[in-house]
C-alpha cells in the first residue's frame, strides 16, 4: 500500500501542463508541415490567405507579392507583401507569434481563416527548422512610419518573443503588411506546387493581382480581370438547429438576457417572439425563467424542443459567393479551352450553418484527352491541394455517371477527358477533416448540393460535346463528297445545259454549302457565290393559290 502511494506521488510530479505551441511543435504534420515540399506551399498559402482576408475586409482590391529565394539546396527565404490596411503595433506580435489568436473563430461569416493558427504555425515551422525569427513590418497610414518586429514563439507559454523592435520609412507603400521568413523546404514545378496553388487561387479570386517570383527568378503576374470586390459577408448569430447541448448550456450561462424567451430571440438567428414562445412550449419550459437557473435536464428539454420546432433557415447574407459569371471569367483567364460554363447553387444548410456550392468547367483546348479530368477543389476561395481522396468533392464527382455527358469513366473513379472541373464551397464554417484544412467532411447535405451543381454543368457540357461530335461527323461526310465532286461534275455536265465543268463543280459546292446552312451563310463564306447557278437543279415550289383561284376551282 505504502509503495503504491509513493509510486502515485512520483507519477503526479511528472504531470504538467503543455501549451498549444508545444503540442504543435511536436505534431506539426497536423498543420500541413509534414515534409519540406508541403511546408513551403503551406507557408505561402497561409500568408496569402491572411492577405486576401485583410484586403477584402478593408474593401481594398488585393495586390499581393510573393517571392521565393533559394539560399541553399533545402533552405529558402520567403517574402509575402500585401496592400492591406496594415496591423496596429499592439496586435502585430500576437497575430504572427501566438497560436490560436485571431478574430474569425467566433465570427459566423465567410472567411478564409478560421482558427487563428495558420500564419503563426508557419512562423513556428521556420523557427524550428532554421532557428531564425520572422521579420514582420506593417504600415497603417501614409503619414506614419512602419512598425517592424523580429519575432519568435515561446513554445512553453505560447506567447510572442520580441527579439527586435523599431520603426522604418516605407515610402512606396501607403499601407500594407510584409513578412519575411527563412525555412527548410523543397521547390518543384507541377501538381501540388506553389506555382499551381497561385494559379488556382487566381481562378477563384479574379479581383486580385498576384506578382510571383519563383526560385528560378522567373516572374509571373496573375492580373485581376474585374475591378469589383466580392460582396461583403455579414456576420450572423448561430442558428438553433446547429447548436449542440453542451454549447447551448454554455450560451445560457454567458448570456446577458434575463429570460429564456429573450435569450432565444437575442442569441440566435431566425427566432422571433412567436417562434421563441413555441420553442418554450415544445420544451415545456416557462418563457420567463432565467437562463442561468436552467439545469442540465431543463437544457436537454430545450434542446429537444428546438428539434421539434419549425424554424426558418439561417440568413445567407453571411456568404460571399464568387458568382457564375466571375468564376467563368477566372477559368477563361487561366485555362485555354473551347467550352466554358459555370453555375451557382441556391444556399443550403448543414447543422444550422449556411453554405452554397459553385461549379465551373473548361472543356477541350490544350488539355490532355487520355487522362483523368483535372479536379480543382476550393473552400471559401482557397484551393485544397492535398488529400483529394479523403475529400467530399472527389467522392461526389466520382459518384456521378459521366458517360451521358460525353466523357468515359470507369466505375467509382474520376472521368477521363480534356476537362478542368472547379468545385467551390462557401460557408460560415467549412467542415474540414483536420486542422490542416485539406479536405471537406462528407456531410450528406453538402454532397447532395455538389452533385446537383456538377450535374447541371454536366448537362450543358453534354449538349456541347454531342454537337461537336455531330459537326465532326458532318465534316467527314462533306470531305468525302468534296473528294468526288470533280468526277460527279464530269458525269453531270452533259445532263445539264452547261458545258463548263468548273461551273458544275461550283454548283455542287454551293448545294453542299446550302445543306450546311442558309444562303446568307453561303454569301459570307463563298465570295464567288452565283445566285443564278444556285437556281439550277432546284424544283420550283408551287405557289399558294389565292382565295379567288380556289373559289373558281371549286365552282
Amino acid at each position: 500500500m505504502d509503495n503504491n502511494r509513493v509510486h502515485a506521488k512520483e507519477l503526479a510530479k511528472k504531470q504538467k501542463e503543455i501549451s498549444v505551441a508545444e503540442f504543435f511543435e511536436k505534431n506539426r504534420h497536423l498543420l500541413g508541415f509534414d515534409n519540406p515540399r508541403k511546408a513551403l506551399l503551406t507557408t505561402i498559402k497561409e500568408a496569402v490567405d491572411n492577405s486576401l482576408d485583410a484586403t477584402e475586409e478593408a474593401r481594398i482590391l488585393p495586390e499581393i507579392s510573393v517571392e521565393i529565394v533559394q539560399l541553399s539546396e533545402n533552405r529558402f527565404k520567403i517574402t509575402i507583401e500585401d496592400n492591406g490596411p496594415g496591423i496596429i503595433k499592439a496586435q502585430l506580435p500576437k497575430i504572427f507569434a501566438k497560436l490560436l489568436y485571431g478574430s474569425k473563430f467566433h465570427k459566423l461569416s465567410q472567411s478564409r481563416g478560421q482558427q487563428g493558427i495558420g500564419i503563426s504555425a508557419a512562423v513556428l515551422y521556420a523557427q524550428l527548422t532554421t532557428g531564425k525569427p520572422a521579420l514582420v513590418q506593417s504600415k497603417t497610414d501614409r503619414n506614419k512610419k512602419a512598425n517592424q518586429f523580429a519575432l519568435k514563439i515561446n513554445t512553453q507559454t505560447n506567447e510572442p518573443q520580441i527579439l527586435e523592435e523599431g520603426q522604418l520609412d516605407w515610402p512606396e507603400k501607403e499601407h500594407g503588411t510584409r513578412i519575411e521568413m527563412e525555412l527548410e523546404g523543397s521547390y518543384f514545378k507541377g501538381k501540388q506546387s506553389v506555382d499551381e496553388y497561385l494559379k488556382e487561387t487566381a481562378i477563384t479570386n479574379p479581383h486580385a493581382t498576384f506578382i510571383y517570383t519563383n526560385p528560378l527568378a522567373e516572374q509571373i503576374i496573375f492580373a485581376r480581370v474585374v475591378n469589383e470586390l466580392p460582396i461583403e459577408p455579414k456576420e450572423i448569430k448561430p442558428h438553433p438547429y446547429g447548436v449542440e447541448l453542451g454549447m447551448l448550456i454554455k450560451m445560457m450561462q454567458n448570456t446577458s438576457a434575463r429570460t429564456l424567451q429573450s435569450f432565444l430571440m437575442q442569441d440566435f438567428s431566425r427566432v422571433g417572439p412567436n417562434t421563441a414562445k413555441e420553442l418554450c412550449q415544445n420544451a415545456k419550459l416557462l418563457p420567463k425563467v432565467k437562463p442561468k437557473n436552467i439545469s442540465r435536464d431543463m437544457a436537454e428539454q430545450l434542446h429537444r424542443g428546438i428539434q421539434e420546432t419549425k424554424i426558418i433557415s439561417p440568413p445567407t447574407n453571411c456568404l460571399s459567393p464568387i458568382g457564375a459569371e466571375l468564376l467563368e471569367k477566372g477559368l477563361r483567364k487561366e485555362i485555354n479551352a473551347e467550352f466554358y460554363t459555370s453555375v451557382t447553387r441556391p444556399p443550403s444548410v448543414y447543422r444550422g450553418n449556411p453554405f452554397l456550392i459553385e461549379v465551373g468547367l473548361a472543356y477541350g483546348g490544350e488539355q490532355e484527352k487520355d487522362k483523368a479530368v483535372r479536379l480543382l477543389r476550393y473552400a471559401n476561395r482557397v484551393p485544397l491541394i492535398y488529400q483529394p481522396g479523403a475529400c467530399a468533392v472527389t467522392q461526389a464527382v466520382q459518384q456521378i455517371a459521366w458517360n451521358p455527358y460525353g466523357l468515359s469513366q470507369s466505375k467509382r473513379s474520376l472521368p477521363v477527358g480534356p476537362l478542368t472541373l472547379v468545385v467551390h464551397i462557401a460557408s460560415v464554417w467549412v467542415p474540414f477533416t483536420s486542422e490542416s484544412k485539406e479536405a471537406i467532411a462528407h456531410y450528406p447535405e453538402i454532397m447532395k448540393e455538389m452533385k446537383l451543381a456538377v450535374r447541371e454543368c454536366g448537362r450543358k457540357l453534354g449538349i456541347f460535346v454531342n454537337k461537336t461530335i455531330k459537326i465532326h461527323a458532318e465534316s467527314q461526310k462533306r470531305s468525302y463528297i468534296e473528294t468526288y465532286i470533280p468526277y460527279i461534275s464530269e458525269a453531270l455536265k452533259e445532263l445539264i445545259d452547261i458545258k463548263d465543268t468548273a461551273k458544275v463543280e461550283k454548283l455542287l459546292h454551293q448545294i453542299l454549302e446550302k445543306q450546311r446552312g442558309t444562303l446568307e451563310k453561303i454569301e459570307i463564306n463563298n465570295p464567288d457565290y452565283d445566285p443564278e447557278l444556285a437556281k439550277i437543279g432546284q424544283e420550283e415550289k408551287p405557289k399558294k393559290p389565292t382565295k379567288q383561284e380556289t373559289q373558281t376551282k371549286l365552282t
